[in-house]
């Protein structure tokens, strides 16, 4: 652990550059992001509509009313969330020498921000239990001292501790509803609107837990996971895998037509639900993963002196001007 942090502290921003930052055009993962969040909102809306339209088939005044909740559902439960997410702050940890102080002066103001938002919540909401009492009382007194040594201290143990626990219990819980929801929905495109729905607010509740939102370029990922989930929850409910598995059990199964019912609806549902509520963990710990290595990531970044650098090179500038005046034939042969 020691050697670890001894590495860090010898580290220069050109050695974090090589190590860590990768070429990435932050415009185009920026339209790239909109067009993830597009895709997965089309899906949802496609589900959405199929849905009220099978109602409408039944009766035309349902179809209306269900047409008007379809439209605050997507509202609330995609909207708000997508633009939730997108609003909160994300550590800069992509950077080369050139926006290297700028960053870790953006990362700065976000760390600040993290924890006092985390104090807010939890003296605002009694019994919520989402972070540990003690540290949030370092963080605290680590904001009214004006000590970014000690926050970043009290925010690490947080992450590290009750945070990490806190946020496995909202991925078991949002899996365990993927599951049953899907365990009791009998129609694809239901299946598939609540995966969507559930992920989406699974993604929302654990970047409000930590306080920040993974980069632009990691997002799309986690939005292309949520699509991918919602296909393979459609595909689920179309293909009656349940069905197949019961072909397979003899002719014990088949000769028994009730039970050989009873069996495929019931393996319908277990495999489905277990494959939705698996798919959707996939997705809570993909966030951590990101949100953890970014946060790690602007703690390294912050530990190095950019200024020592920049001084550096105002020397070696100052020596490379030294050594021209000292020598003007050197002078005239760098040009020539």
């Amino acid at each position: 652990m020691a050697k670890n942090k001894n590495n860090q502290q010898n580290m220069t921003i050109y050695d974090y550059e090589d190590k860590y930052v990768r070429r990435q055009n932050s415009r185009g993962a920026r339209l790239l992001l909109f067009v993830a969040a597009g895709l997965v909102g089309v899906f949802l809306a496609w589900c959405l509509l199929s849905i009220t339209l099978q109602i409408w088939g039944i009766n035309e005044y349902a179809g209306y009313a269900a047409a008007g909740v379809a439209v605050l559902l997507f509202i609330f439960i995609y909207i708000v969330p997508v633009v939730k997410i997108y609003k909160t702050d994300y550590f800069v940890t992509n950077v080369g020498a050139r926006h290297a102080g700028s960053a870790k002066r953006h990362n700065r103001r976000v760390r600040r921000s993290i924890a006092e938002k985390i104090i807010d919540f939890n003296a605002g909401v009694d019994g919520a239990g989402w972070y540990d009492d003690k540290l949030v009382g370092d963080m605290e007194v680590a904001l009214k001292s004006h000590d970014d040594g000690a926050l970043k201290l009290a925010l690490s143990a947080l992450y590290k501790g009750k945070i990490k626990r806190t946020a496995k219990d909202i991925i078991f819980k949002s899996s365990l509803k993927s599951a049953a929801y899907s365990a009791l929905s009998q129609n694809s495109r239901m299946d598939a609107a609540l995966v969507v729905v559930v992920n989406m607010q699974l993604i929302k509740d654990i970047v409000f837990l930590y306080g920040f939102r993974p980069s632009d370029a990691k997002l799309v990922k986690i939005f292309a996971s949520v699509m991918r989930n919602a296909l393979i929850a459609y595909g689920l409910g179309s293909v009656k895998i349940g069905n197949g598995i019961v072909r397979t059990m003899g002719d014990a199964a088949r000769g028994i037509p009730i039970l050989g019912t009873a069996i495929a609806a019931i393996v319908d549902s277990s495999i489905q639900g277990l494959t939705n509520g698996t798919m959707t963990a996939v997705i809570g710990f993909q966030t951590i993963k990101y949100l953890n290595r970014e946060y790690n990531l602007q703690n390294i970044l912050d530990g190095i002196e950019i200024a020592e650098t920049e001084e550096e090179l105002k020397e070696t500038c100052e020596e490379l001007e030294e050594e021209l005046r000292k020598s003007p034939k050197a002078r005239q042969g760098a040009a020539g």
